[in-house]
């Protein structure tokens, strides 16, 4: 076991509640796209992590294994003045909920600040590590 396995569980960390809040801000900016380059309403993106585990080195942090569509179904509004409004005046709008992203947003960036912290507390140990040994 390595001393720096640590760090490397706090980085893979970092580097997936980046690739989470990068997935979130995508569903708030297409929170309104009703047509995309398929023709059909965005559908909201989530980003999915396992743990990555090595039988011989043990455990190496988290990796992101895929970004899914979420099934819930799409809202659909009526608004027969908007130009992707079916024949009974209704438009197919993206199955984002503001409160919902903006709380997995909150959740996200605390992980990413705590990952953060424990980088910087074992850097800090490693220091004092090395002024020990003066």
């Amino acid at each position: 076991m390595s001393a720096f396995n640590g760090m490397r569980i706090s980085a893979s960390g970092l580097s997936a509640e980046r690739l989470r809040m990068d997935t979130i801000v995508s569903n708030i900016t297409n929170a309104n796209t009703t047509r995309g380059k398929d023709g059909k309403a965005y559908v909201r993106k989530i980003a999915v992590f396992e743990e990555n585990l090595n039988k011989e080195l043990g455990m190496r942090g988290v990796k992101a294994v895929e970004i899914v569509e979420d099934e819930s179904p799409l809202r659909k509004v009526f608004d027969p003045s908007h130009p992707d409004a079916d024949a009974e005046g209704f438009v197919t709008m993206p199955n984002v909920n503001m409160l919902n992203e903006m709380a997995d947003m909150i959740a996200a960036s605390r992980a990413y600040e705590a990952n953060v912290d424990t980088l910087n507390s074992q850097k800090s140990m490693f220091a004092k590590a090395l002024e020990i040994g003066r």
